[in-house]
């Protein structure tokens, strides 16, 4: 593929927490519940707090402007997905956009909730371990279809996804870019 044909979409920022807070949560979801498994879930949740403030005044893709799942983004992609020609997107899909935003609300909660077992307030109460348990195993689905989702994904569209968030380059496709034009004019 040739560098007029590609296209520079994650930056720096966002593949590195994008991998490391995948490292984290394989990590937190199937290693001990150790001391290093609360330190690597604040990580976790302040890296996730990072991101959100990237999309706020990041790069122009990993911003949420770029890719916020708002309804009318959603059903056009649903629409495009009916239709057998899933819409290309240079940052993510609406629906990969609500699995990062679920994913990373998850991870937050998971934080939150650990921090609560913690706590001396609610020492001896089971909900806060019981809440854990279950926000990590909707963190575990939700991995699970975000990479299968990455796998289908990759082979329908012919776009390895998973080289984009390595790289940070993605293809570029004449219709994006024309969508890309006609939304600088309107």
């Amino acid at each position: 593929m040739s560098d007029t044909a590609r296209i520079r979409v994650w930056d720096w920022w966002v593949r590195i927490t994008h991998w490391v807070v995948a490292g984290i949560v394989i990590w937190n979801l199937f290693g001990p519940t150790d001391p290093l498994h609360r330190k690597l879930g604040y990580a976790a949740a302040a890296l996730v707090g990072a991101r959100i403030v990237w999309g706020v005044v990041g790069t122009r893709y990993a911003r949420f402007s770029a890719w916020w799942p708002a309804r009318s983004r959603l059903l056009a992609y649903l629409r495009s997905l009916a239709s057998g020609r899933p819409a290309h997107h240079l940052s993510h899909n609406p629906l990969g956009a609500l699995m990062a935003l679920m994913m990373w609300a998850l991870v937050v909660a998971l934080a939150l909730t650990g921090w609560l077992m913690r706590l001396d307030a609610f020492w001896g109460e089971d909900w806060p371990e019981e809440i854990h348990t279950l926000l990590a195993v909707a963190l575990e689905v939700c991995v699970c279809v975000h990479i299968a989702a990455v796998i289908v994904m990759s082979v329908w569209t012919r776009e390895n996804l998973l080289a984009a968030m390595l790289t940070g380059y993605k293809r570029r496709h004449p219709r994006s870019e024309a969508r890309r034009n006609r939304e600088r004019w309107d």
